[in-house]
C-alpha cells in the first residue's frame, strides 16, 4: 500500500528515553522526527508542535492536555489508567502494549507454581537442618488452572499449562477465543467457575468492573487448597479480606506481585501473613525492543491508514 505522504513529529517521554530513541530512529521510519527525554517539564519544552506521544502513562498524561496536535498515543504499558481521569482529554487514539508480557508473566507463574508442587523451599530447609527429605512432591499435571482474565496473558498462560498437562477454567466479560482454555465462565457464575480450583491466577486490568472483585465472598467460594497468583492489578484484591482467609487457611497460600497502594507500606499484614509471597511489582518487565516493535508497527501501520494493533477503548478502559 502507499504510504501516505505526511510528516510527523514524535515525542517520547519514557525513563528509557535514549534507548527507545535508538531502536525507533534505527528503524528508518517514513516521515518521522523524534524528540526524546524522560521529564515531562522538559518535554513541553522540546515537543513543538508533535502529533505523536509515546512512554508510560505516568508521564505522558502529564503533557497530553498541552499538545494540540496530538493525534495517537502509543503507551509502553498495559495498564492505562493514568490516561483515564476525567479531566484528560480523550480525542486521539490510544494504543497499549500488549502482547509483550507473556512469556515472562508465564515464567513468574509457573515458577511459582512449581516451587509449590515440587516442595523447593521445604526441601532447602531440609537441607539447611542436614534432613534428608524423601517427602513425595506434587504435580502440575492434572490441575486445575483458573484463570480471571483471558487477554493476551491470560491465553500465554493457558498456552503454558497446557505443556504441563493442566486443565484450564477462563472467566472472562464475553471472548471465548483461547484453545488452551478447557471450560469458560462468564458472569455471574464466578461461583461455579472458583468451586474446584487448584491454583488462581488473576490478571484482570484496573476498571470499574474488576476493582475489588475478588473480595470475601469470591475468595470464601474458592477450596482451601487454592493458591492465589495476581499479576493483573491491586486493585481487583479486597487485601484485608485476603489477609483474614490466609490467616484462617481458608486458602493454602497466595503469590502477590500487586498490590492497592505501591510499594506496599511496611506496616501492612500482608507482610507477615503466612503462606504469601510478595514479589514487589517485578513479574514482567519492559523488554525495550518488543515495545518499541510494537510502535514501529502501528506507525507503519497509522501512515497507511489502517488500524493500530491495541486500541484501547475509553470507556471500558482498556
Amino acid at each position: 500500500m502507499e504510504l501516505i505522504s505526511e510528516a510527523h513529529s514524535l515525542l517520547i517521554l519514557s525513563q528509557d528515553f535514549e534507548a527507545y530513541k535508538h531502536l525507533i530512529e534505527d528503524a528508518n521510519l517514513p516521515g518521522l522526527s523524534v524528540q526524546a527525554t524522560s521529564e515531562p517539564t522538559i518535554a513541553l519544552r522540546i515537543a513543538g508542535d508533535c502529533d505523536l506521544l509515546f512512554g508510560e502513562p505516568s508521564r505522558v498524561s502529564q503533557v497530553v492536555n498541552h499538545l494540540p496536535r496530538l493525534s495517537w498515543i502509543q503507551t509502553t504499558w498495559a495498564g492505562v489508567e493514568p490516561l483515564l481521569t476525567p479531566s484528560i482529554r480523550r480525542d486521539y487514539l490510544l494504543t497499549n502494549a500488549r502482547n509483550v508480557y507473556g512469556a515472562m508473566m508465564a515464567e513468574f507463574v509457573f515458577g511459582y507454581l512449581l516451587l509449590i508442587e515440587r516442595c523447593i523451599l521445604s526441601r532447602w530447609q531440609s537441607q539447611q537442618a542436614g534432613k534428608w527429605d524423601g517427602t513425595t512432591p506434587g504435580s502440575l499435571r492434572g490441575k486445575l488452572l483458573g484463570l480471571l482474565g483471558v487477554g493476551t496473558i491470560g491465553s500465554h498462560l493457558a498456552s503454558t499449562a497446557k505443556h504441563f498437562n493442566m486443565q484450564v477454567y477462563g472467566y472472562t466479560r464475553q471472548s471465548e477465543t483461547c484453545p488452551g482454555v478447557d471450560r469458560y465462565f462468564h458472569d455471574p457464575d464466578w461461583p461455579t467457575f472458583a468451586a474446584n480450583l487448584d491454583y488462581l491466577v488473576c490478571t484482570l486490568p484496573r476498571t470499574e468492573q474488576t476493582n475489588n472483585f475478588m473480595n470475601a465472598e469470591f475468595l470464601s467460594a474458592l477450596p482451601r487448597k487454592t493458591w492465589l497468583v495476581n499479576v493483573g492489578r491491586g486493585s481487583t484484591v479486597d487485601e484485608a479480606a485476603l489477609v483474614k482467609v490466609l490467616q484462617s487457611g481458608g486458602i493454602a497460600g497466595a503469590i502477590l506481585d500487586v498490590f492497592q497502594e505501591e510499594p506496599l507500606p511496611i506496616e501492612h499484614p500482608l507482610w507477615s501473613t503466612p503462606n504469601t509471597f510478595i514479589t514487589s511489582h517485578t513479574a514482567a518487565r519492559n523488554y525495550l525492543p518488543d515495545i518499541a516493535g510494537l510502535f514501529i508497527e502501528n506507525y507503519k501501520r497509522f501512515i497507511e491508514g489502517r488500524s493500530l494493533l491495541y486500541q484501547v477503548d475509553f470507556d471500558q478502559g482498556y
